[in-house]
């Protein structure tokens, strides 16, 4: 519980207490960030582009990184089933108290795990693209993904164009990425709140094109790609990613 950083943002959102989080990346650069707010708002008062991405699920869901649980209450107010999953203990208490019907502790890396075919639609709000971490281990976790989707599965994942910026230190980060092998968007980072912090993590913003990219071989492919104006000037995007049945994983 001392590592579980967003689940005490969460919790003490959820008892009323303003808060923050601050993100640290490895070169030194931080960035205040609102905190929990956003994981517990509903539908109306969403995103453009994720009001309209969530469209397209269908069936049952697998909601990954479900955070305060926001995404399974709407789809559960929708009458579809699923699973919500977080790797924080109270994240997953406070979607339980919430009224989120199916939350389970349990990671990105732990899908293989799931059953073959066991899920329609895959949701990754939040940026939770994010959590796929780098190129190679993106791909494993695709593959994995098209095992426990049904044939008409779809995949609905929000990241950030790295590139979409007008700040120097970023594009300077990216370079020493790319120096080292890396995708100039995998950030090395870890979340504080208050006396609690992560341990250090990947975490990846991808371009279109770069996503495109690391979907080739794992049989999906990206049919649509939504954008909101006021969240584009972050780079802001939501993809809409289909199995291709013309390619081979």
């Amino acid at each position: 519980m001392d590592n579980d950083t967003q689940g005490h943002l969460i919790w003490n959102y959820y008892k009323g207490l303003l808060n923050f989080k601050v993100v640290e990346r490895s070169d030194g650069y931080v960035n205040v960030d609102a905190g929990a707010k956003s994981y517990f708002s509903d539908y109306n008062d969403w995103a453009k582009h994720e009001k309209e991405a969530i469209g397209y699920a269908k069936g049952r869901f697998l909601d990954i990184g479900c955070g305060a649980g926001r995404v399974g209450l709407h789809l559960q107010k929708r009458g579809f089933g699923g699973l919500s999953i977080d790797t924080s203990p109270l994240a997953i208490k406070v979607c339980r108290l919430r009224g989120v019907k199916n939350a389970r502790l349990m990671g990105i890396e732990d899908i293989p795990k799931l059953g073959k075919g066991s899920f329609d639609s895959i949701i990754m709000f939040g940026n939770n693209f994010g959590l796929l971490g780098g190129f190679n281990k993106a791909k494993t976790l695709l593959k994995e993904m098209y095992r426990i989707t049904s044939d008409k599965g779809t995949i609905i994942a929000e990241t950030r164009d790295p590139y979409i910026t007008d700040n120097l230190v970023h594009f300077v980060y990216h370079k020493a990425n790319a120096n080292k092998g890396r995708m100039p968007g995998q950030l090395r980072i870890r979340i504080r709140f208050m006396q609690y912090c992560t341990d250090w993590y990947d975490y990846l913003y991808v371009s279109r094109n770069e996503m495109k990219q690391i979907l080739k071989g794992t049989g999906w492919k990206a049919v649509r790609f939504i954008n909101d104006p006021r969240y584009w000037a972050n780079g802001e995007y939501i993809a809409i990613i289909r199995k291709d049945t013309n390619a081979v994983k």
